[in-house]
């Protein structure tokens, strides 16, 4: 009996052959597809993958090495969603193989324990990654890391582990979770009810920029409700294969929000984001969260959605004397995170936001929109197919001259200020909601 048919229950996970018949094979998606401009070959492109997944489904192809290969080295941007005439969401054809391939036994078992475990049991709770964030801040300035660095010992451990290593973002010495109270009221009358989802890495290695969030939103009129019983919202999960676990998750917080009263649901992280907004299609079928997913999902926004949508900057005195001065002589550029542009369809607000910040200089990006490389866990784990991107994002942004880059996703922030590093590019990286905590202060 061959691997396919012995793991026949298995393929239920894959999309219905109606869904998978949606691609036209047009080739459109080809020259927004990373993997394909790499390699050209079909297989590693949207339209590739999308006829070795229905091969797969339909019993034609059984299921290989090479199958899991192409799935895994698939960057999930989902250019090619923005990029598609017939609307295909390629995206869950590709995170469902994921789980194919890791339950179909082609994800090796040591690297599937290490992956479940890290996802799982740290960066799902709150308790152990704040335990381990707490070691890793004690690493970062305790002066370990730098006599380690010094010592040049990581270059004994396996390939491009020293490279990794690097790739960890500075953690804040505090928590965000532990600053924002449940209840946050604004300065002055309420004109929006919102809510807030934290996360897990933002909360503990990029809790700062929770922090100006809260008080951005508070300056424009915001009641903040901020749920402590809210959970990592599953996204990492669902992008590696383990789609079961990143739904428990969801499900914990509908609950967690649900027993709220508000009108929006902000998120300052495009991955986070994204897949909140996609909690309604993923439990559609399930008659309990059904109904309570889509309420959820309808109410997210992305923190600079939200502002060029409800224009609450308008009015509010943003003028820092200083600041301008500063900002005469620097250009600023951003960069579109694949999660907001292409998943959430998020691009000209975060434009319109920042250029209607008084005294800002800003020069549009080159292919602003191709993918850093971070994509989740990818660059930990293919560390060197994501050099490829990042060295290519880099020199892009590198022409501008800018000596700011704006993003609104964790990952791409930490991946870009490696970037920086790794290619002596001098720009400062920043979440668009730091530069406007910047204005009102």
């Amino acid at each position: 009996m061959s691997k396919l048919q012995q793991n026949s229950e298995l393929l239920k996970v894959l999309p219905s052959d109606d869904i998978l018949q949606q691609c036209i094979h047009c080739g459109m998606c080809l020259a927004t597809c990373p993997t394909y401009d790499l390699t050209k070959l079909e297989r590693s492109s949207p339209r590739g993958r999308i006829r070795m997944i229905r091969s797969v489904a339909r019993g034609e192809m059984v299921l290989s090495s090479l199958f899991a290969e192409e799935m895994n080295f698939c960057l999930d941007c989902q250019a090619c969603e923005t990029a598609c005439p017939a609307g295909v969401k390629y995206g869950r054809m590709v995170e469902a193989a994921r789980v194919l391939v890791d339950e179909s036994g082609y994800t090796p078992k040591v690297q599937l324990f290490l992956k479940r475990f890290a996802l799982r049991k740290i960066v799902a709770s709150r308790f152990w990654l704040k335990f381990f964030s707490r070691l890793l801040w004690f690493y970062q300035k305790s002066g370990i890391q730098k006599l380690i660095r010094a010592t040049g010992i990581l270059k004994l451990f396996p390939k491009n582990f020293s490279e990794i290593e690097k790739l960890s973002p500075p953690i804040a010495g505090h928590f965000s979770d532990s600053r924002i109270k449940e209840i946050e009221l604004p300065n002055g009358e309420i004109k929006y009810k919102t809510a807030f989802h934290f996360g897990c890495l933002m909360n503990t290695m990029f809790a700062d920029i929770n922090i100006d969030t809260i008080d951005v939103l508070k300056e424009v009129g915001c009641k903040i409700i901020t749920p402590k019983d809210q959970v990592c919202c599953g996204s990492l999960m669902a992008h590696n294969g383990d789609m079961e676990f990143a739904l428990k998750l969801a499900r914990k917080n509908i609950d967690a929000f649900d027993k709220h009263d508000y009108d929006y649901l902000i998120s300052n992280s495009a991955g986070c984001g994204a897949f909140m907004k996609d909690y309604a299609h993923l439990l559609e079928n399930d008659p309990d969260y059904s109904e309570k997913a889509k309420r959820f999902s309808s109410k997210v926004k992305d923190v600079m959605e939200f502002f060029a949508e409800q224009k609450p900057l308008n009015g509010i005195s943003i003028s820092n004397p200083e600041l301008n001065l500063k900002l005469e002589h620097e250009l600023i550029t951003y960069h579109d995170a694949c999660h907001l542009a292409h998943a959430q369809k998020v691009f000209l607000q975060p434009r319109e936001v920042i250029k209607s910040l008084p005294g800002i200089k800003y020069t549009e990006l080159e292919e602003a929109s191709w993918c850093c490389g971070s994509a989740g866990i990818y660059n930990v784990v293919r560390y060197e197919d994501a050099v490829v991107q990042l060295q290519r994002k880099m020199k892009n942004i590198r022409n501008t001259g800018a000596k700011i880059v704006l993003t609104g996703n964790p990952g791409c922030m930490g991946q870009i200020k490696y970037g920086a590093e790794k290619f002596n590019v001098d720009v400062k990286v920043l979440h668009p909601i730091t530069l406007i905590k910047k204005f009102i202060s």
